[in-house]
């Protein structure tokens, strides 16, 4: 039987997961890329050397993560992040949304004694709200430049004045670059208009945006494709995770800039990683070299992972299930409220999910992964009516009709198809522009995808995020379900790998966690509790539980 997940057990106690992450990274990159990235005042030149490391790598201690279930299984999982929340408990004034800057126009324009034949002058008048919304919906490269000027340090060739790299700055043991604001910046490197110089130097150039780690690349037979996959140590998903992500020499903004190439070397990287991690986990050896693995090495590696995760018990394995995000797009408020979750370029996130984790108080729980709610569904719609879930959702959408009943008006839910999957709309949609996408046959994840399917697979992805942003989407947010590895009790044949796109309307902005029911937290419940005692006890007198 599936155990509903809840926090609350039936002695009346909650229980807490935690994940105290360490792991090591086989290295995949086979080039460098080394470049100075800035100086500091001093002089002293910023490289990207520690982004380019020669050898795997290890991560000891990453910061732990806090996993509780909700107390209805159906409304998801929290992730409380311990370094982001120990933070707030030390610092408990800080629980609060941030009000906004005063804005008034009229008096910046009084305060200015010069008229306005340097155009800089009245990028200098402006509001902040009102510079955060000319980044954002700006189509002008010199009025995105004076911004870009304004928000952080930028460095210029002497010779021909094009801009070679960002300023840095010492704060305590550390170099920092030296951005005056952060959020002003984050919109303008965000703006496709931005000349693609400033993009690179900002924040494009590898390094430039941390000391991330490039594990491996994908360069196409052609060279106009180049993907570098970063490794997010200190990751919101436990465990770490990966980003593929276009390189500086393939600068993507957008979906109608994206060639099949490029989704398949992006989507190539995720299925590269989740095959080397198992590979490893399942001692199923590999050719001790630096490279990206060609196609057919690719799928003769899934071949014998399939073999073998057919004959291994899952609770035999650390890990048993994929995650796979896209947030595409990016959007700042000038109220301040950050619209989306994507930031410079195109790029895709994909993990490793355990098992099963222990608890603080020593048990051990099943950990959190989108999919299992399919298993359990679909395990329940078999034994209410006797059929497979899956095979009746495709008839029914091939023999669909209507909504409304109207026989003359077009009655079909399906925006494309080929030989492997079906692209469709879903009936009832939890977004009115959502679409939907899955195999025409029985694989669950990514490890029972075959050479074709996944080729479908990309280029249906793709065609998906282009036809969205064609209707004028901006922001989309898709997600992977897939079915636990292995073998594992409660196991259900029919699951089928299911990617939901959901565009970000202007009034229901979220992000691919949420959507996953990954609900992403950087404080602890009992702080923000006493945060909200604070501001009753301001507002109303007396207070509880402060003691």
């Amino acid at each position: 039987m599936i155990r509903p997940r809840s926090c609350v057990k039936k002695n009346g106690r909650f229980t807490v997961g935690i994940h105290t992450p360490g792991f090591d990274v086989r290295n995949l990159r086979q080039n460098e890329y080394i470049d100075t990235l800035g100086w500091c005042d001093d002089g002293t030149a910023v490289d990207n050397r520690i982004n380019f490391p020669d050898t795997d790598l290890q991560e000891p201690g990453a910061d732990p993560i806090y996993e509780i279930a909700n107390p209805f299984s159906f409304r998801g999982t929290t992730y409380i992040n311990s370094a982001w929340a120990d933070a707030k408990a030390k610092a408990p004034d800080t629980i609060r949304i941030r009000e906004p800057e005063p804005c008034s126009l009229i008096n910046n324009f009084k305060k200015a004694e010069t008229g306005f034949k340097d155009v800089s002058v009245f990028i200098d008048l402006l509001p902040r709200p009102l510079l955060i919304a000319l980044a954002q919906a700006s189509t002008d490269p010199e009025e995105l430049v004076l911004l870009a000027r304004k928000s952080c340090r930028i460095h210029y060739d002497q010779q021909n004045g094009r801009p070679t790299g960002i300023g840095y700055k010492r704060d305590k043991d550390s170099i920092i670059p030296d951005i005056f604001d952060p959020e002003l910046f984050e919109v303008v490197v965000n703006n496709p208009d931005l000349p693609d110089p400033y993009k690179n130097a900002l924040v494009l150039k590898p390094g430039v945006q941390g000391h991330n780690e490039i594990t491996a690349e994908f360069i196409s037979p052609d060279g106009t494709t180049h993907v570098f996959e970063y490794l997010r140590r200190n990751s919101y998903i436990p465990w770490g995770h990966f980003a593929s992500n276009m390189a500086n020499d393939s600068v993507r903004y957008s979906a109608k800039e994206l060639s099949i190439q490029d989704m398949q070397g992006i989507r190539h990287l995720y299925y590269q990683r989740a095959y080397v991690r198992m590979a490893r986990a399942l001692d199923i050896p590999m050719r001790d070299k630096r490279q990206t693995l060609a196609p057919d090495q690719l799928e003769s590696l899934r071949i014998k992972l399939i073999d073998q995760l057919n004959r291994t018990n899952s609770t035999d394995m650390d890990f048993t299930a994929t995650l796979w995000g896209w947030n595409f797009g990016f959007g700042y408020a000038p109220s301040g409220h950050r619209l989306h979750a994507s930031h410079q370029m195109i790029h895709q996130q994909n993990a490793m999910i355990p098992g099963n984790i222990p608890t603080t108080s020593g048990e051990t729980v099943p950990a959190f992964a989108c999919g299992d709610q399919i298993a359990e569904f679909i395990a329940q719609y078999r034994d209410a009516h006797g059929v497979d879930f899956f095979q009746v959702y495709q008839d029914a959408i091939y023999s669909n009709t209507r909504t409304d009943g109207n026989e003359k008006g077009p009655d079909s839910l399906i925006v494309a198809e080929d030989e492997h999957t079906l692209l469709f709309v879903p009936k009832a949609q939890v977004c009115e522009y959502e679409l939907q996408l899955m195999p025409k046959t029985d694989c669950g994840n990514i490890f029972e995808a075959g050479t074709g399917l996944r080729a479908a697979l990309d280029k249906a992805i793709l065609s998906a995020v282009k036809t969205l942003e064609s209707l004028g989407a901006k922001l989309i947010t898709s997600i992977e379900f897939s079915k636990r590895l292995g073998r594992w009790e409660g196991d259900t044949t029919g699951q089928r790998l299911l990617y939901s796109f959901i565009p970000r309307l202007p009034y229901a902005p979220a992000t691919f966690s949420e959507a996953q029911q990954r609900w992403i937290c950087g404080l602890y419940p009992e702080d923000f509790a006493r945060a909200c005692r604070q501001t009753r006890s301001g507002n109303q007198g007396g207070s509880h539980g402060d003691s």
